[in-house]
Formats: structure tokens, C-alpha cells, sequence
């Protein structure tokens, strides 16, 4: 299963709908689910990240490999992508978790638990272009994986 664990909910019908459309075409290759966490930002708390991460972490299995969006993480194709998660299914079991932090961004444990660390982009992106970017991004590395065209 492709678990997509994201602190914050999506806001704007144009972006639920573009999210069930990527939901959509993955689901002929690999169960997804969506986990909507709580977002502490603007709970007026100094432990919002701890708060966010107790919460992300009942969300991930021991087994699950997990990929964490981190600004300092590794910037990869869409290619190399695709090939970390055939290597998670073939190597580390069936689940792979992605994990999108708020807008304060990760607790250090969650990095910690991470398999491994992407960057997306040098860019700045509101979490819910990011969100976006990796359930497209997902979507194309089975679509890389299955050997079937995809625009480029």
C-alpha cells in the first residue's frame, strides 16, 4: 500500500478534485490511501511540530519504507522515483509511507524514521501543490514501471 500522510487538509475544491483524479489512476496499480492530519500551526502551541509528529508516527508501520519531502533531501527524476519504489516493494516489504510535514515542517524524529529524504524542488510550494506534485509524481513512476507512455 502507498500510505500519503499529510499534515493539513486541502482547502479548495479545485485541489480535492485533482487529488481524487491522481487517487483515481493509481489505484489500478497499488492501494493508496490519504491520511489528513491535524495542522498545530496556528494552534497557538510551541510544540506544534512534536504535536504533528505523535501523530504522523501512528500513521507508519515498523515495516513501512519511508520517504519524507525534506528540503534537505536528495532531488531525483521521476525515473529514479519510480525505481525507489519498485526497490521498497521488492526489498522492504509491501507499504511505503510519504510523509508531508506542516508548514513548520518535520520533527527531527520523523527525519530520523525516514528511509529516505526527497526534495522536490529548490522552489517553495504550499503543501498543497506539494501534495499534488507527489501523487502525480506517483503516479508516473508506476506508469514508468509498467512501461506505459506518459507525457512528458
Amino acid at each position: 500500500m502507498i500510505n500519503l500522510v499529510v499534515v493539513g487538509k486541502l482547502k479548495e475544491k479545485a485541489m480535492q478534485a485533482i487529488s481524487d483524479e491522481f487517487e483515481m489512476r493509481i489505484q489500478p496499480y497499488h492501494k493508496l490511501k490519504i491520511t489528513e492530519l491535524k495542522d498545530f500551526t496556528n494552534s497557538g502551541s510551541i510544540d506544534a511540530i512534536a504535536k504533528e509528529a505523535e501523530l504522523i508516527k501512528k500513521q507508519i508501520k515498523d515495516r513501512d519504507f519511508v520517504i519524507v519531502l525534506d528540503l534537505d533531501g536528495k532531488d531525483i527524476t521521476s525515473p529514479q522515483l519510480a525505481e525507489k519504489i519498485d526497490d521498497a516493494f521488492l526489498n522492504h516489504g509491501s507499504n511505503i509511507s510519504f510523509i508531508i510535514g506542516g508548514s513548520m515542517g518535520l520533527c527531527p524524529t520523523i527525519k530520523a524514521r525516514a528511509n529516505y529524504r526527497w526534495k522536490l524542488s529548490s522552489l517553495t510550494f504550499t503543501h498543497q501543490f506539494a501534495r499534488m506534485i507527489v501523487l502525480e509524481q506517483v503516479y508516473r513512476a508506476f506508469k514508468i514501471l509498467a512501461n506505459e507512455p506518459y507525457h512528458k
